[in-house]
C-alpha cells in the first residue's frame, strides 16, 4: 500500500515536472516573440533659427599715465565726461551709461619691478554702455576712433572689455522650435519606415535636448543661432 501511493506521488512529479518544463519553455518563447515582434527606430530632429540679440553690454575702457595723482584722477574725470558727452550725443541715452571709480596703479608699490618706470601711475576706467537699442550702438561702436583722435587711449584687448550681447527670449520660442524639432524627428523616421517596408508608429520615448545660444558668426555677434536636437524613439510595424 505505502509503495503504492510512492509510486503515485513519483509519478504525479514527474508530471508536474514536465509541465512545468513546458509552460517555462512556451513563457520564453512567447517573451522572445513578443520582443522580435517590438521594432523601434530612434531618430533626432533639428530646429535652427537666428534671432536678433535683445541687449548689448559694451564696455568702454581707457587708460592714462602719470606721476602726479592728484592731475591722473582729474584727466581720467575730464576723459570720462568726454566719452560720455560723445556717446549721449550720437543718440545713447545718458541712463544707458555707467562708470565705477578709476583704478589706479602704483608701480613704485610694486616690488618686483625692476627698473624704475617713465610714469609711477597707471590709471583705468571703464565706461559700460547697457542698452536695448543695439542698431544704435553699434553705429557708435564704429566712430569711437574719432575720441581716439583726441587722445585718449582705449584698450581693445582685454577680456573684460569686450562686447555682450544678450538673447533673453527663449522661453518666448521654445514651444514653436520643441515642436518644429519633432516634426523633423517623424520626417526621419516617415522615410525610414518607408525605406524598411515598415509603418511608423506611436512614440515610445522622447527627449529633448539642451538649447544652444551662439553668435552666428564673428562679424555678426548681434545675430543669434539658436540650436536644439530631439531626440524620439517610434515603435514600427509590418
Amino acid at each position: 500500500m505505502q509503495l503504492s501511493r510512492n509510486t503515485s506521488a513519483f509519478i504525479l512529479g514527474i508530471f508536474l515536472f514536465f509541465g512545468l518544463s513546458a509552460l517555462g519553455y512556451l513563457l520564453a518563447n512567447a517573451a522572445i516573440k513578443i520582443k522580435e515582434y517590438e521594432r523601434t527606430v530612434v531618430v533626432k530632429g533639428l530646429s535652427e533659427r537666428e534671432y536678433d540679440a535683445d541687449i548689448v553690454i559694451w564696455p568702454i575702457k581707457f587708460t592714462l599715465s602719470g606721476n602726479n595723482l592728484e592731475n591722473l584722477y582729474r584727466e581720467i574725470e575730464n576723459n570720462t565726461l568726454k566719452t560720455k558727452s560723445f556717446l549721449v550725443k550720437r543718440g545713447i541715452p545718458a541712463e544707458d551709461i555707467s562708470f565705477a571709480s578709476p583704478q589706479i596703479i602704483d608701480k613704485f608699490a610694486q616690488q618686483y619691478s625692476g627698473d624704475k618706470p617713465e610714469f609711477r601711475y597707471t590709471g583705468f576706467q571703464t565706461l559700460t554702455v547697457y542698452s536695448k537699442n543695439i542698431k544704435a550702438v553699434r553705429s557708435v561702436m564704429g566712430s569711437l576712433s574719432e575720441l581716439g583722435k583726441q587722445g585718449i587711449i582705449f584698450t581693445a584687448d582685454d577680456y573684460n572689455s569686450r562686447t555682450e550681447y544678450i538673447f533673453n527670449r527663449l522661453n518666448e520660442i521654445k514651444p514653436v522650435m520643441i515642436e518644429e524639432a519633432t516634426k523633423n524627428a517623424r520626417e526621419v523616421a516617415e522615410k525610414f519606415a518607408s525605406d524598411s517596408k515598415s509603418k511608423l508608429g506611436k512614440i515610445k520615448r522622447a527627449s529633448q535636448g539642451q538649447f544652444s545660444i551662439r553668435a552666428r558668426d564673428t562679424n555678426n555677434p548681434h545675430i543669434k543661432k539658436v540650436r536644439v536636437v530631439s531626440t524620439v524613439e517610434y515603435y514600427l510595424s509590418d
